[in-house]
């Protein structure tokens, strides 16, 4: 795989970032009426009050994982795994306005102390979730917080993605690239290229700017046309696989 060098960012660095989208989002709430929360959000299926419990459950699950590690014990992401989270989810989207907007609030805070207690010797202390470290949930807490912000439709949108945030996306989630064909992307808004898969095979080149094949990757709409050619012809995007 052909990688164009990317910016490396610190634990700190991730940290701070998120603080500040933790605050963008902050700033979102007092605006969100009852038909608001009722309108879909980018998720279907999801109405906005969905993608807004989805990352009240999120915040409150990986700052856990942080008090936790810290304490040198280990805990799952959600308490009865992945039907327990499906579950609050749909609970907490039918609450009022009102009330998603204090525990989205709640949450918020509660993130914001847990991380700011870890301490630059403590990323590499295990947690349950993937059994990985810190620094793991950090990211994936990052991941949430940016993509589900943008799914809520609520202003910012992956074209707001940071740099920085595109290119951790478009690293961790090669997986989803197809197997059958030789993947190129190239932004058209700064140096990157990025290659997946085997050299050997058809190769596929799409182009755009580089929050926008970021926001494909993820499997969110990209905020302007991605050229996609096989052959050097026009060609329809390749479907991608799961997410990682």
């Amino acid at each position: 795989m052909a990688v164009t060098k990317e910016p490396t960012l610190s634990a700190e660095a991730v940290r701070e970032a998120i603080e500040a989208g933790q605050e963008r989002l902050r700033a979102l709430l007092p605006g969100l009426t009852e038909t608001a929360v009722r309108e879909p959000s980018a998720l279907p299926g999801w109405s906005r009050a969905h993608v807004l419990a989805h990352i009240e459950g999120i915040a409150r699950a990986t700052a856990r994982q942080a008090r936790y590690a810290l304490r040198g014990e280990l805990v799952e992401l959600y308490d009865g795994g992945r039907p327990e989270r499906a579950a609050g989810i749909e609970a907490g989207a039918v609450r009022d306005a009102a009330a998603l907007r204090d525990a989205v609030g709640a949450a918020l805070d509660e993130s914001t102390s847990a991380w700011a207690a870890v301490g630059p010797a403590d990323w590499s202390r295990p947690v349950r979730y993937r059994d990985g470290d810190l620094r793991t949930v950090l990211w994936a807490w990052w991941r949430e917080l940016e993509i589900h912000t943008a799914d809520a439709r609520l202003g910012p949108g992956p074209q707001d993605w940071s740099h920085g945030f595109c290119h951790h996306l478009l690293s961790h989630l090669a997986p989803r690239a197809p197997k059958d064909v030789h993947l190129v992307l190239t932004a058209t808004d700064e140096a990157f290229r990025r290659e997946y898969g085997a050299a050997a095979a058809p190769e596929v080149t799409v182009r755009g700017h580089l929050t926008d094949l970021a926001a494909w990757l993820a499997g969110r709409d990209p905020h302007r046309p991605l050229d996609c050619r096989r052959s050097d012809r026009p060609a329809a995007l390749p479907e991608l696989l799961d997410w990682p």
